[in-house]
């Protein structure tokens, strides 16, 4: 299992377009979103109402399915 920074790295930066899709949802500067995105920087950190947005904006939910399974949950769409 991987860091939930690290995978929605992977989510949004690996697909085209979708990190400025994710940034204008956000509300957020393209730059200040890829600096909290990357798992490399420890001064900057993804905010939990920001996963969310993110999430949503990237219509994945891998992050919150590695939540819930590292803490014995398992989640199913309604």
């Amino acid at each position: 299992m991987g860091s939930v920074t690290k995978i929605l790295h992977d989510i949004v930066v690996g697909r085209r377009g979708l990190a400025k899709k994710v940034s204008k949802s956000l509300g957020k500067p393209y730059p200040t979103l890829l600096r909290e995105l990357n798992p490399w920087d420890k001064g900057a950190k993804v905010g939990v109402d920001d996963l969310v947005d993110i999430m949503r904006a990237a219509e994945d939910v891998t992050p919150l399915k590695i939540m819930a399974e590292s803490l014995g949950y398992r989640i199913e769409p309604k």
